[in-house]
C-alpha cells in the first residue's frame, strides 16, 4: 500500500479510517475511487488540513455544523462548499475506530447481520458494525447539512386552486 504525507479531501473520497503502522503512530487509511492507500497522518488531521486549504478549520466547521443542524451526535462535517463535499463520523471523532463517509458516493445500504452493508457507487461493499438505522439517521443529517450549505434548502411555496372556489363573471 502507497504512504502518502498529505491527502486533501476531494469528490473521490469514498471513507477513511484510523490505521498504525508499524511503530505505532496513528495514519489515515484513504479509500478513493482510484483505490486505498495509508496518509502519515491522523483522519482529524487530514480533515483539519482539508478544510484549511480553503481557508477554515475543523473546529470551526464542526461548530457551523452543529449550529445549522442543532442538537446532533456525532455531526457531519463540510469539508469544501464549492465542490460540496460533506463527510460523517460512524463514532466521536476522538474513537480510534471511527470511519467518515462521503455521502456522495453512497450508493445504497442494507442490513446485514445487525451490521450495515455499504454499497458505493464504483461497486464496492463494505460492512461496518453500526445497525443500519443509526448509520442511515447520520447519512441523513450529512446529506441534510450539504443541503443547508448549498442553500437548496429554501422552503418552497404550494398554490392549489380550487374548482370550487373558483370565482366566476357571474360572481363579480
Amino acid at each position: 500500500m502507497f504512504i502518502e504525507n498529505h491527502y486533501f479531501v476531494d469528490t473521490q473520497f469514498m471513507y477513511m479510517m484510523s490505521h498504525y503502522d508499524r511503530y505505532g503512530n496513528q495514519c489515515a487509511q484513504v479509500t478513493t475511487t482510484k483505490g486505498t492507500f495509508i496518509v502519515d497522518q491522523s483522519p482529524v488531521q487530514v480533515l483539519n488540513e482539508s478544510i484549511q486549504r480553503i481557508g477554515f478549520n475543523y473546529r470551526g466547521a464542526l461548530e457551523t455544523s452543529k449550529l445549522l443542524l442543532g442538537e446532533v451526535h456525532m455531526c457531519p462535517v463540510m469539508i469544501n462548499p464549492i465542490y460540496r463535499i460533506v463527510v460523517f463520523p460512524t463514532k466521536a471523532h476522538h474513537h480510534e475506530d471511527t470511519i467518515w463517509f462521503n455521502p456522495l458516493q453512497i450508493k445504497r445500504t442494507l442490513s446485514y447481520n445487525r451490521k450495515t452493508m455499504i454499497l458505493f457507487n464504483n461497486g464496492t461493499i463494505l460492512v461496518v458494525p453500526i445497525r443500519l438505522a443509526s448509520f442511515n439517521t447520520k447519512l441523513k443529517n450529512a446529506e441534510q447539512l450539504e443541503k443547508i450549505t448549498a442553500g437548496t434548502s429554501i422552503p418552497s411555496f404550494t398554490f392549489i386552486l380550487d374548482p370550487k372556489k373558483k370565482r366566476t363573471k357571474e360572481d363579480k
